[in-house]
Order: structure tokens, then C-alpha cells, then sequence
């Protein structure tokens, strides 16, 4: 194999975890495959893969290494696309992510739209509440909700979401309105927690940490939701998890003015102007219907 077809077997061996998948993908023998990757390993000078007879493993130079061959080996056809023609034509298979509720709401009915507006693109969704590291996973784009680091990737703000705290107008009726945060001991709370066993506590403006006197803990922002809005207590959310129970009149916003800042929401994707026309034309979409989003704006959330 010449240097290009090794650093194709690398990623090919990364992707498949083994030598025999990663030929049978390249349509070679896995012996061709394993004289590439010692080719390319005695060119470096480093060692790339740590081999067993069961299993296939990265070191932590083979990791960086693999990123930069993927994002190489992603210009080149690109590159390859555009001097045959089709430079400015999205097609191909797309992976997109972003939290699970959210992506329902929010991002699927985006995708539907391009979707048909993109005919030549095939499109995997991972909707999931936890963060999904792109280059790792195979995701071209992301849709996060947070205060981002800095990283490699390009990252695009399309809006921002309240942190608020909610409860149902019979529950307010019911137990009075907490003026403070402090009045939270005295109200029936709704925690979260990923594991469902600690909730988190409350934060609020100037610093202040609240912990309520949480009666149900839940893993899940839609069941606390429905809590809250059948009369449970009161609960945390960001303003998309509630904004259908605010507009309808279920739901009600306390201790409004001791909210923390907005969090930030960015579409996320590595390569930046480079990256392939599937993943800049779907950006490009996502982008301008996700910024105009009522609740990204702070708006939608009064009863109609």
C-alpha cells in the first residue's frame, strides 16, 4: 500500500476495533492490512496500536493521530468532489446530535425540512442527555446547550435558554408564591438527577445555593415536568422543557428576578469552512431556523 491507502487502513482498523474487519471493508487481505499499519508505525517511528490476540487498541499517540487522518483523509474528498464537479452539492450520510428532548422538540422537525429540501442526504439522529464527543462517535454535528471550552471545533450561537423555575397555578394557588429563594424550604420540590438517587441543589443569582425540600426525584425532565404541572411542587428546567405547559396555561414562572444568566446553545462541528458540503449546508439550515426560535429568544413563554 502506498502512504495514503495506510493512513485509509489506520481509520479503517480504528473504526472496525481488528485487522480482519477493517480488510474485509478495504476489499484486501488482513495480512496487507497489518504489513500498512507496521509500515506506518515504522515511518512515524511511533506506535500507533497496542495488539492482542483478542482485541485492538489505540494508545494515546494513535488517538491524535486518528483525528488528524480523519480530518486529512475528509479534505481530500472533499477536495476530490470539487474537482469532479460537485463541490457545492450536499450529499451523503449525515450524523447529527444533540439532548434528547431538545432534539424531539427542536431538531427533528428541522431535520424532516432539510431533509426535503436535501434529497442526496441520508441523515442519523442521536438524541441523548449526555456529551457525545464527535471525532470518537462519527457526528458531524452537534446541537449543545452550555457554556462551551474551548476546543478545535467550530462552534455557532443560535440563541440562548431562562433557567427557570416552574409550578402549576393550582399549586401556587394552593401553597402561595416563594418571593425568595429562601422560601423554597417552606414548597415541594421536584429535583433531577441524572442517576435519580442525589438531586442537584438550586442555584440562583449572586450566588445564592438553595437546597429544596425535594419530594419525587427524577432522571427525566419531561416526568418532572408533568409532576409539576399535575400539582406536585415545584420544579428547575431550562424554558424549552416548559415552554408548552407556560404557553398553555399549566404551568407558571416563580423567582423570575433571581434567575442565573441564560445558557448559551451552539451548533457545533469540527473543520469549520472545510468541513463537507452536507455538514455546511445543513449548518447553514439549522442555524437560521434555530435562532428563530421564540424560546432561544427568550420569547413564547406568556399564555396565548
Amino acid at each position: 500500500m502506498d502512504h495514503l491507502q495506510s493512513l485509509r487502513a489506520f481509520v479503517a482498523v480504528a473504526d472496525a476495533a481488528g485487522f480482519a474487519a477493517a480488510a474485509r471493508r478495504l476489499n484486501c487481505s488482513p495480512p496487507a492490512v497489518t504489513r500498512a499499519i507496521a509500515a506506518l508505525e515504522g515511518r512515524l517511528g511511533v506506535l500507533l496500536m497496542q495488539r492482542s490476540t483478542r482485541s485492538v487498541r489505540l494508545t494515546e499517540t494513535g488517538e491524535r493521530f486518528l483525528q488528524d487522518c480523519r480530518r486529512i483523509l475528509a479534505e481530500l474528498d472533499e477536495a476530490e468532489r470539487a474537482a469532479a464537479g460537485v463541490q457545492g452539492e450536499a450529499q451523503g450520510l449525515l450524523a447529527i446530535t444533540a439532548p434528547q428532548m431538545f432534539g424531539r422538540l427542536h431538531v427533528a422537525p428541522l431535520i424532516a425540512d432539510f431533509l426535503r429540501a436535501q434529497p442526496r442526504v441520508q441523515l442519523r439522529s442521536l438524541f441523548v442527555d449526555r456529551l457525545v464527543h464527535l471525532l470518537d462517535e462519527g457526528i458531524d454535528v452537534a446541537v449543545r446547550i452550555a457554556h462551551l471550552p474551548d476546543s478545535g471545533l467550530t462552534a455557532l450561537p443560535v440563541g440562548s435558554l431562562r433557567r427557570l423555575v416552574v409550578g402549576s397555578p393550582e399549586y401556587l394557588a394552593r401553597e402561595g408564591r416563594p418571593q425568595t429563594p429562601q422560601d423554597l424550604a417552606q414548597h415541594q420540590a421536584i429535583g433531577f438527577s441524572f442517576d435519580a438517587l442525589t438531586p442537584k441543589p438550586w442555584r440562583f443569582r449572586d450566588g445564592q445555593v438553595v437546597h429544596p425540600r425535594v419530594s419525587w426525584v427524577s432522571n427525566n425532565n419531561e416526568v418532572s415536568i408533568a409532576a409539576a404541572e399535575a400539582g406536585q411542587g415545584l420544579t428547575r428546567c431550562l424554558a424549552y422543557q416548559a415552554a408548552g405547559g407556560l404557553r398553555a396555561g399549566r404551568l407558571s414562572i416563580v423567582l423570575a428576578e433571581h434567575e442565573l444568566p441564560p445558557v448559551p446553545v451552539h451548533i457545533v462541528y469540527p473543520a469549520g469552512r472545510r468541513a463537507p458540503a452536507k455538514v455546511r449546508a445543513f449548518v447553514d439550515f439549522a442555524r437560521e431556523r434555530l435562532a428563530a426560535e421564540p424560546v432561544l429568544r427568550g420569547e413564547g413563554l406568556d399564555p396565548d
